[in-house]
């Protein structure tokens, strides 16, 4: 079973402290005062989607991808029944409980396993979904005729059918194992290249554990969550020593190739000839191979083919690692559907899309194996301890008639444009003067009025990866204190010092990017880390921000909400 979750099925709470309203509609409403708030919130987390989380009652809802996911990690009925009921101020109904149970027995009700003529055999114990499914249109040419052990399938539809299912509402249990690849000998330093002793923490020695017990024989495919600044690549270097077959690693940026290299050759005895970088400045095809996703879906013009995406189509893989495996883009997909004999691996910091497309995720990579709650760690001391603060600040008076007169698009940019923001960011830098800071924006208007007016280096996606890297290194040894960032740095960018987040605007309603933005300061210190977003008050921007904080919410922060006077602190 996922962690997460676990100790908050105990004994039932006295009534006036149970903090829970169970719905017969699937929602869940969570009283935020409650003495077992706390407990209640990790019980949540382990087969519910948090949808709101307005100031004193958090709405969570009962879905099937929530609960296939709990299943495919050992979380039963009972759990989930008596943990409502321990918590519940009300009878939990009856509908509610008859929906947990039956999508908890959907994960696993169909299985995908071998069969002896070199096809794939769709299985089940109850004939009659056979039956049903062999009638449903959805599933025309993804079954190869019915015989005794269920349908015949061809190994190239595996993936396509497992999508399919997934969207007709029965996930299937995929157990036909994994080619193992060309071998490869990946072994884990005991020390790393400076001489530091180095060992998987027990929570990534979990996430290995997990991955390898799930999916079929030798495991081989599934999701782990952890924070960012939790050691996610550690975690993927870990299967891949466990697995020992030639690796390719799909991540978001150049950046994140050379620090995935520089991770592989620090903690691995893998030589440095047999790791290969997969760019657009370089070309190499190597045992360990680490490309992005933006190289693999580069084509020449909209309508041509995607040249290099026949990498993930080598034979000799016998891993393939998805860092970030929430912004998977869809050409990326496909080629995953084609490729399900090999191990797969999805790392992320969160399994929410923007897209909707987490039925994907669970059908193509695998489903969630490991996850634990980012408090968790953090009172762990494995990541930082961050407290969080929106500031709300008025957009001046010749700004907000423009704001009235514009469409909704259109408002959200003025609000998050506000050039009030500039001076609150000084102001911000200025009480905390001894704290790495990035500076964090969507929109690079913005972005350079305030490097240019603060006299600050700005790095966007226009920005050369040799001066990006220039300048994170000269950040990484205090050269530099802080930096003015695009969304370029959201996702693997190690500046372990960094204790100082200052977010002006980020893209809409974004859950992901929240938490990204958050995890670039969560590498563990002795100090606490400050994470500030501002918002312009009384627009769509507060709006959105209320989103875009939902999924720090489910982990366990809460945003300080502070007005302009007295917000740096």
């Amino acid at each position: 079973m996922s962690t997460s979750g676990a100790e908050a099925a105990a004994a039932p709470a006295a009534a006036a402290e149970r903090p829970l309203v169970v719905q017969s509609d699937g929602t869940i409403l969570l009283e935020v005062s409650s003495p077992s708030y706390e407990r209640a919130r990790d019980l949540l987390s382990g087969f519910a989607a948090l949808e709101k989380s307005p100031e004193y009652v958090h709405t969570y809802r009962l879905t099937p991808l929530s609960l296939w996911n709990a299943a495919a990690v050992g979380v039963d009925h009972e759990h989930v029944a008596r943990g409502l009921a321990s918590l519940s101020r009300y009878p939990v109904p009856p509908l509610v409980l008859a929906f947990v149970r039956e999508q908890l027995a959907r994960y696993g009700r169909l299985r995908l396993v071998p069969s002896g003529d070199e096809r794939l055999a769709l299985t089940s114990d109850d004939p009659t979904l056979l039956s049903e499914l062999g009638a449903d249109d959805r599933l025309e040419g993804l079954l190869a005729g019915r015989g005794a052990d269920g349908f015949a399938v061809e190994p190239r539809n595996r993936g396509a059918l497992k999508q399919a299912l997934v969207r007709i509402g029965y996930p299937v249990e995929d157990l036909c194992g994994y080619v193992d690849g060309a071998p490869l000998d990946v072994a884990l330093r005991g020390t790393d290249r400076t001489g530091t002793a180095f060992a998987l923490r027990p929570y990534q020695e979990a996430a290995v554990e997990a991955f390898l017990a799930g999916g079929g024989p030798r495991g081989g495919a599934g999701v782990v969550v952890l924070p960012c600044g939790a050691g996610k690549t550690v975690v993927g270097l870990g299967v891949m020593s466990r697995v020992r077959a030639r690796s390719l690693v799909l991540t978001t940026s150049t950046v994140a190739v050379r620090q995935w290299i520089e991770e592989i050759l620090d903690k691995t005895g893998i030589p440095a000839h047999a790791v290969g970088e997969y760019t657009g400045e370089r070309k190499e095809t190597r045992p360990v191979t680490v490309t992005t996703y933006q190289m693999l879906t580069h084509r020449p013009s909209k309508e041509g083919d995607f040249p290099h995406l026949d990498l993930m189509r080598d034979a000799g893989w016998g891993l393939i690692v998805y860092d970030e495996v929430h912004l998977l883009p869809a050409p990326v997909f496909r080629a995953t559907a084609e490729i399900q004999a090999r191990r797969r691996l999805g790392l992320t910091a969160t399994l929410v899309r923007e897209d909707g497309r987490e039925e994907d995720v669970f059908a193509l990579i695998g489903p969630k194996r490991f996850e634990v709650p980012w408090k968790r760690l953090e009172g762990e001391g494995f990541i930082a301890e961050a407290h969080c603060t929106e500031v709300r600040v008025d957009l001046p008076p010749e700004r907000r008639v423009e704001y009235a007169l514009a469409d909704r698009r259109r408002r959200f940019r003025i609000a998050a444009e506000n050039p009030a923001k500039r001076g609150l960011v000084e102001e911000i830098l200025a009480a905390h003067p001894r704290e790495p800071a990035l500076v964090i924006g969507q929109y690079l208007d913005q972005l350079d009025a305030i490097a240019r007016g603060l006299g600050l280096p700005l790095l966007t996606g226009k920005t050369p990866s040799g001066e990006r890297e220039r300048l994170y290194a000269a950040f990484r040894r205090g050269e530099e204190r802080v930096l003015v960032v695009s969304k370029v740095a959201n996702f693997a960018v190690d500046l372990p010092d960094a204790s100082l987040a200052i977010q002006v605007s980020g893209t809409f309603g974004s859950r992901q990017e929240e938490a990204q933005r958050l995890g670039r300061i969560l590498r563990p210190k002795s100090r606490p880390s400050r994470f500030f977003t501002l918002v312009s008050r009384d627009t769509v921007e507060q709006e959105f921000a209320r989103k875009r904080q939902l999924f720090l919410v489910e982990q366990g922060y809460r945003y300080r909400i502070a007005d302009v006077a007295g917000a740096a602190g």
